[in-house]
């Protein structure tokens, strides 16, 4: 199954931040798009559950924080920082 990956449109202003202020940005976009593609490949393998349904994902220099909806084979990016 695949998933549509949505970013809300504050969480893709931090983004662009983060890959702003970033030492590397290079390593961001690589991150970005790697998280972009596991969501929408499979959301659960590589990710972690957190209260409610919310869920967290940590592929180095980021992490995000989603929700899924398996009904509508959605994913939406909720929030988006570095991690060391």
């Amino acid at each position: 199954m695949i998933y549509t990956v949505v970013w809300k449109p504050a969480v893709l202003n931090d983004l662009a931040n983060e890959w702003m202020n970033a030492p590397d940005r290079a390593a961001v976009t690589q991150a970005a798009d790697r998280i972009d593609a596991m969501l929408r490949n499979d959301p659960y393998t590589f990710s972690e559950s957190r209260s409610g349904s919310t869920r967290v994902m940590f592929v180095s220099p980021l992490a995000v924080a989603f929700e899924v909806s398996d009904p509508d084979c959605l994913v939406t990016v909720k929030a988006v920082w570095r991690i060391t």
